[in-house]
């Protein structure tokens, strides 16, 4: 979120006070991110150690801070595990938002910095053991299951209908409108590739193992000690590896690398194992898919938030660039 949310910072201190035990003296709202129900912060306490807050509205999936923490526990060091509150929960509620703290890593993302070769065998290794990471059945059972449906799929196809009879006079509306009217055909291609892809894929019997599901770029944090992390685990699900693995050399906007020294380097560290090709192909058509639906319903939701909404729309018109993510999609679906 680009734009602060009408939400006092001291309720948030008072929730750090009161359910954290933190005795903070400043927070800063950090313009970071592309969910508009998750607003981030700065937090520094009376002794100057600073904490990282998200401060997240609507429904909460708590398996988006436990598998972190399992994870870290585990002893994967690229993961940034939620602290406790004082009474030993993993998030805490302040009206109509939940309260999840950080420790504070001063860094950047993947979109701003171009790994290095020591990083992206850091983040293949990572994720090797974040797929191979016994988890708990109790855990397990809370956890989405891949099941190939058509939600993505009904909901783009829904909003580009919806955009082509509708009349706007909201420039940023008129300017998606126009722009996704222009890349129909390249749609509606990648809609029918998507859905003749599930349906192999549902006769398939993959193996699912846990999967992040939104490993792009932005959720890479590099520190400036030169550590990587994979962070923000809001979609943790047991799904095929496929469905991480599709980022990699997917044109997600990794810098300086092609899509095949991406996967070069990337795999020198999660190792040479059999990639499906069926199942990438199936994910980068669906992840793009879900990307344009939901790009289409946060710019449709509001007229506010203009930061927020003129970023969500540059990043859409990105997708659709030369060798970026659509076209590497549309490419592998069909084979060629």
């Amino acid at each position: 979120m680009l734009d602060k949310p009408d939400f006092p910072n001291e309720k948030v201190i008072a929730c750090l006070q009161a359910d954290y035990g933190l005795r903070i003296v400043h927070v800063a709202f950090l313009p970071l991110g592309n969910d508009l129900s998750t607003a981030v912060y700065r937090a520094v306490a009376e002794d100057e150690t600073s904490y990282f807050c998200k401060l997240k509205r609507g429904a909460f999936d708590d398996t988006s801070v436990a598998l972190p923490k399992l994870l870290s526990e585990a002893g994967i060091a690229q993961i940034i595990p939620p602290l406790t509150t004082k009474m030993g929960q993993l998030r805490a509620g302040v009206d109509d938002f939940n309260l999840i703290v950080y420790p504070f890593v001063e860094g950047i993302n993947g979109y701003d910095i171009e790994l290095s070769e020591d990083q992206w065998t850091d983040f293949g290794t990572a994720l090797k053991r974040i797929h191979t990471t016994l988890v708990p059945p109790a855990l397990i059972g809370t956890m989405q299951t891949e099941t190939y449906a058509p939600f993505w799929r009904e909901r783009c196809a829904q909003a580009i209908a919806h955009l082509d009879t509708e009349l706007f006079d909201d420039p940023v509306l008129v300017d998606l409108a126009e722009f996704l009217a222009s890349k129909r055909d390249m749609i509606h291609d990648l809609l029918g590739r998507a859905e003749q892809l599930a349906h192999v894929m549902t006769a398939r019997a993959l193996e699912c193992v846990v999967c992040h599901t939104d490993i792009h770029p932005g959720n890479l944090f590099i520190a400036t000690t030169g550590a990587l992390f994979i962070v923000d685990w809001d979609y943790p699900a047991l799904a095929p590896k496929e469905r991480d693995l599709m980022f990699i050399g997917g044109g997600q906007g990794f810098r300086g690398r092609t899509a095949q020294e991406e996967e070069q380097r990337f795999y020198q560290g999660y190792g040479q194992g059999q990639i499906d090709p069926i199942a990438l192909a199936y994910y980068r058509s669906e992840r793009n898919i879900m990307d344009i639906a939901v790009a289409c319903e946060q710019i449709l939701s509001s007229k506010q938030g203009g930061q927020d909404r003129a970023q969500t729309l540059g990043y859409l018109k990105w997708s659709f660039m030369p060798d970026c993510a659509i076209e590497i999609a549309l490419k592998m679906s069909s084979g060629s």
